[in-house]
C-alpha cells in the first residue's frame, strides 16, 4: 500500500515491515494485564522476530525465501476452559494455542541452479507447537493434572506459489493459502513421550 502511494520501495520496506509488530505490542501488553490470558518478553520478542524476519530477507533477497506459515487441530483442551480457549470451532481456531503449530519452511529451489532437479514446490519445515496450556497459571493447570510442554517438528510442505499456472485467480488463491501448513508426515519430539512418527500431521 505504501509502495502505490508513492513511497520509496526501501522506505516502504521498513515502514510496512514494522506495521505488524506495532499494531500487535498494544494487544500483548492489553494480554499481559488481564489474568485470563497473560504476556510475556517472549511474546513482544516473537512479533519482533517476524517483523524484523521479513525486512531482513527482503533486503538480502527481494523475497521471502523462509515463509511462516500455521497449522490448526481441534483439542480436548478448549473444552475445559471454553470462554478462553473457545466455545465454537472459529473461536477455537483463534484462541487455542493447543491446537496451533507454528512453522518455517525453507524455499530451497530459490538458492539452487535453476537446472537442480530438487522439485521447486518442495521445501522442508521447522514447527513449534505446546500441549496442556489451559490456565497461565502453573498451580491451576496441575489441579487438572496438566503439566505444559513444547513440541517440535520435522516436516516438509509445499510452496504453492511454485506450482505453475496461467490463472490469475489460482495465483491469488495458492498466494493466501501459502501461510497455511499443508498437512503432510512429519517427526514429533517431546519430552513427554521422545520421538513421535505422524504419517499426517497438520
Amino acid at each position: 500500500m505504501l509502495r502505490w502511494a508513492g513511497v520509496a520501495d526501501r522506505k516502504a520496506l521498513w515502514y510496512g515491515g514494522f506495521v505488524g509488530f506495532l499494531l500487535q505490542s498494544p494487544l500483548e501488553l492489553l494480554d499481559g494485564r488481564d489474568p485470563a490470558y497473560g504476556a510475556s518478553a517472549y511474546d513482544l520478542g516473537a512479533n519482533f522476530l517476524g517483523s524484523a524476519g521479513l525486512i531482513a530477507q527482503q533486503l538480502a533477497w527481494n523475497e521471502v525465501r523462509i515463509m511462516p506459515k500455521y497449522s490448526f487441530r481441534t483439542t480436548r483442551y478448549a473444552a475445559l476452559r471454553p470462554n478462553v480457549l473457545g466455545k465454537s470451532l472459529p473461536e477455537q481456531y483463534l484462541k487455542d494455542y493447543n491446537g496451533h503449530t507454528y512453522w518455517l519452511c525453507a524455499d530451497v529451489a530459490a538458492w539452487l541452479p535453476q537446472e537442480s532437479k530438487w522439485p521447486k514446490w518442495l521445501q522442508p519445515a521447522v514447527g513449534y507447537g505446546a500441549q496442556q496450556m489451559v490456565y497461565n497459571d502453573p498451580a491451576a493447570n496441575a489441579a487438572l493434572g496438566l503439566y505444559d510442554y513444547r513440541q517440535y517438528y520435522l516436516s516438509f510442505d509445499i510452496n504453492l506459489m511454485r506450482i505453475p499456472t496461467r490463472s490469475k485467480f489460482l495465483k491469488r488463491v495458492f498466494y493466501v493459502a501459502s501461510i497455511f501448513h499443508l498437512p503432510a508426515p512429519a517427526l514429533e519430539y517431546n519430552s513427554r513421550r521422545g520421538f513421535v512418527v505422524h504419517g499426517l500431521y497438520y
